[in-house]
């Protein structure tokens, strides 16, 4: 199954069903490498039952791999609908999945815009201000330390600062300044920006 880009909407529930097929396929290997081994030797006690237990440990790490993305819930399609007709010509990401101070925020839809990172989340168990934070001090350690980061938990709210930014998107990037990144000359500093923030999501 091809791998879904990272903040594309559709990239939590196709992950998921990416990840899973993995951890089937990693742990279908060493059970036929057992079973292989039984048949050929007629007793578990052989090479081929220590290069199955070997290979249970990358099939466990994609079972945990599978289990967190499996416990994030999906951006709902009514809400992208209204989150990216208010983005409009925005540059926008949804279903990013942040790790913060040892908790996992999913992060349903995002803006950038300037100097000013939009988020919207639907995690009561995230406090805002923490999550603002992180997410500064990985954008000031890339270079972009004059953003300013809004992470909202109301999607009314969130939509009306959306549109807010994008009908003043021009004023926002007055007076900014910046230079390409020679690895990535063709993206503007917005899109820069957001590259930094799915470089640093899972």
């Amino acid at each position: 199954m091809k791998k879904t880009k990272k903040g594309t909407y559709g990239y939590i529930r196709n992950e998921c069903k990416r990840r899973l097929l993995i951890t089937l396929a990693s742990f279908a290997i060493p059970l036929i490498i057992y079973v292989t081994g039984y048949i050929q030797t007629k007793t578990r006690l052989n090479l081929f039952t220590f290069v199955a237990i070997l290979g249970c440990i990358p099939a466990a790490q994609a079972m945990v791999s599978f289990i967190m993305i499996a416990m994030q819930k999906p951006f709902s399609q009514k809400d992208y609908e209204t989150s990216s007709t208010a983005a409009g010509n925005l540059t926008a990401a949804y279903e990013m999945i942040f790790t913060a101070y040892e908790h996992t925020t999913n992060v349903g839809a995002l803006v950038v815009c300037g100097d000013h990172v939009v988020c919207y989340t639907a995690d009561d168990k995230i406090e805002p201000a923490k999550l603002e934070k992180h997410i500064g001090k990985l954008l000031t350690a890339n270079g972009f330390g004059d953003v300013q980061v809004k992470v909202m938990k109301d999607m009314k709210n969130y939509v009306n600062r959306v549109k807010d930014i994008c009908a003043k998107q021009d004023h926002l990037r007055e007076g900014l300044t910046f230079t390409p990144d020679s690895r990535y000359p063709d993206l503007t500093r917005d899109e820069m920006v957001l590259h930094v923030l799915l470089a640093i999501c899972s």
